[in-house]
């Protein structure tokens, strides 16, 4: 239970950040237990984590400010271990570095500095920067769909992310990029497909298909074709119909 001193302190604290919130920052007490704080960064430009959507817990001791907050990070954010304590100098890990008049606005300053270099701490974890970019695009839909307390402590912030998820799937930004992330390289994938000969297939048909296939590309080759781009795209259909025909035989 939160001292009057506690009290008083974080109660002024949520009006300050009401008022004049930091930059991609905010911040509000769980209305039942005023030591229990819920924030959301934003990522700032020109970071992995541009525009994603952070939620994590400052929980506050009884005696604050005398004794520092423990940190976490809930949302996966590919630079925090979801929901650990993180060793941080305004955190409860260091008291001894702890100065009382520090406030909820400098410590989460804090730890979006922290968030954006590259320095390792208990609670921090290391991935690439694909990977951040990439959970920084799920983190909206995680925190609307998959995170109880984020939903507990921001329903206006649910409803405006339900409304963007929405404009998101209209316009097909989402899919497309998926497609593109998952589009499978066809003519890769045939480049490391064993080589069969025609001799090889056994269907009288492909064999038909696939010798057709060659001589026209014999004729083009003795100046019979309309030229190198033409030539070009019988090598390619000629690859497809081999790594077709070399699945078939598996």
């Amino acid at each position: 239970m939160a001292t009057r001193q506690a009290q008083k302190r974080l109660a002024k604290e949520f009006k300050a950040m009401t008022e004049d919130p930091p930059p991609f920052i905010m911040a509000r007490p769980n209305e039942s237990n005023i030591l229990d704080w819920h924030y959301i960064i934003t990522g700032p430009p020109g970071t992995p984590y541009e525009n994603g959507q952070y939620h994590g817990t400052l929980t506050f001791p009884s005696d604050y400010p005398f004794q520092p907050p423990a940190i976490r990070m809930v949302t996966p954010s590919g630079r925090f271990q979801e929901n650990a304590r993180l060793c941080l100098s305004m955190s409860d890990y260091h008291p001894h570095t702890w100065n009382p008049g520090w406030s909820v606005s400098t410590i989460l300053n804090g730890l979006l500095s922290f968030m954006t270099s590259d320095e390792g701490t208990t609670g921090s974890i290391t991935t690439t920067e694909q990977q951040k970019k990439v959970l920084c695009k799920r983190s909206m839909e995680y925190n609307t769909y998959s995170n109880v307390r984020f939903k507990l402590i921001f329903p206006d912030i649910v409803e405006e992310n339900i409304k963007e998820l929405a404009k998101r799937r209209a316009s097909g930004a989402d899919r497309e990029e998926t497609s593109a992330q998952n589009q499978p390289d066809a003519l890769a994938a045939a480049a490391k497909e064993k080589a069969i000969s025609v001799e090889e297939i056994s269907d009288p048909e492909d064999r038909i298909r696939a010798e057709q296939a060659l001589g026209e590309i014999g004729d083009r080759r003795n100046g019979n074709g309309s030229g190198s781009g033409s030539s070009s795209m019988v090598y390619i259909a000629l690859a497809f119909l081999l790594f077709l025909l070399g699945i078939s035989m598996k």
